[in-house]
């Protein structure tokens, strides 16, 4: 997938192939933008970009420039690997581009590693961090579980192999998927930031900027990709997701706040699910909805994993619908999200107050906090209907 077929922020990505083609690439880049903006999926678009065997050198350092600035030649011809206008691309077929794209798909490298953790000895285990590695100069640091936050023996890993030179390719390339690091690691972390060497390449991805150290974004030049506009996502949407009807891209178009990776891979079939229960408790809160079909719902929630996911997805969904009532008594309809339901929110709209929003938000908290206190979750959301019922 070439850098043409990257969705978006057209902008930031000619500005980071420019300064690819200059060799005036930073040491430390850091990728902000919302969950499923590309962040990944560009940072190893420019890490095969740096490192594709058939990519021509666009530009020369000579004997008179100063550190940093270079005279151009002219590309006697363009290459593949080298997008109209001499901004550089990659090839996507040879070696270093095939084996640094084994690492697209993030999710099934993690889960591969963890898994091989797991399959270790109980002593080998505690002492093994999670990487994902597809060459020997590409190195992806995620969150290590079950904390899922980068930890200080992932970075010294980094500390002590960053220093070396590549082995096969031009630059040596650190990808680390989240902001989320323990104390130790960013300070760690900072120590390789103030001397980088010059053949290594660290990228941070971030969803937002400020989790970062204040020395650590110093240190590095910061990206961000913008939300698309949700028009351009329906109808990207059209020919990629024919399973779903106009009425479904429209909703997915909205909840994926500009993010077209994450409306690709929206599992809209449980937040209907989630949306329906939802309906129920905020329906039962307002004294419409029937005290049996909520005590159903809130019993469904029930210890475990499987539980926790399904009740995090419900608190998140909750707080959207939330959302979507304000938007409505603030005669911004325009902005509401679940457009596919939006008379039966106008009815609730008008049932209810801005007070009585607010009421329910901090009540969500609550049901949040009484979660890592380990409270019995169906009794925590019929608490979280019976604090916000007319009367109460």
């Amino acid at each position: 997938m070439p850098f043409s077929n990257f969705i978006g922020n057209a902008g930031t990505v000619t500005r980071l192939r420019e300064m690819l083609a200059r060799e005036h690439f930073p040491p430390a880049v850091v990728l902000a933008g919302a969950r499923g903006s590309g962040k990944y999926t560009l940072a190893l678009m420019l890490a095969r970009a740096m490192n594709c065997l058939e990519r021509q050198p666009l530009a020369k350092k000579t004997q008179d420039d100063s550190p940093g600035l270079f005279a151009f030649d002219a590309p006697a011809q363009e290459s593949e690997s080298s997008a109209p206008g001499g901004l550089p691309d990659f090839c996507g077929r040879c070696s270093n581009c095939v084996r640094f794209g084994l690492a697209a798909d993030l999710d099934d490298r993690v889960a591969e590693a963890v898994e091989a953790r797991e399959n270790l000895r109980e002593t080998d285990k505690k002492e093994t961090r999670i990487f994902v590695q597809t060459h020997p100069d590409l190195l992806v640091i995620p969150p290590d579980p079950p904390q899922m936050m980068i930890k200080v023996d992932q970075v010294r890993h980094i500390i002590q192999r960053i220093y070396y030179r590549p082995a096969e390719a031009r630059e040596s390339v650190y990808i680390f998927t989240s902001s989320a690091f323990m104390k130790e690691a960013a300070n760690s972390l900072l120590k390789v930031l103030e001397e980088p060497p010059e053949f290594a390449t660290i990228f941070l991805l971030t969803e937002n900027p400020g989790e970062l150290l204040p020395t650590i974004r110093s240190r590095s030049m910061i990206f961000t990709l913008g939300a698309l506009p949700i028009d351009e996502i329906e109808t990207r949407l059209a020919p990629l997701r024919t399973d779903w009807n106009p009425r479904q891209r429209a909703l997915v178009a909205r909840l994926s706040e500009g993010a077209m990776g994450r409306a690709l891979s929206f599992d809209l079939e449980s937040y209907i699910a989630a949306r329906n229960h939802a309906l129920v408790l905020l329906g039962a809160a307002l004294g419409t909805g029937d005290h049996s079909e909520l005590f159903k719902t809130t019993e469904s929630f029930r210890p475990g994993a499987e539980g926790r996911e399904k009740i995090e997805s419900l608190l998140c969904t909750l707080y959207l619908l939330l959302e979507d009532l304000m938007c409505l008594q603030s005669g911004a309809a325009r902005l509401v999200r679940n457009t596919d339901i939006q008379g039966e929110l106008k009815k609730m709209a008008d049932a209810t107050d801005f007070a009585w929003i607010q009421k329910a938000a901090m009540g969500l908290g609550e049901v949040e906090r009484g979660l890592r206190r380990n409270l019995l979750r169906s009794l925590s959301l019929d608490a979280f209907v019976a604090a916000l019922e007319p009367g109460a």
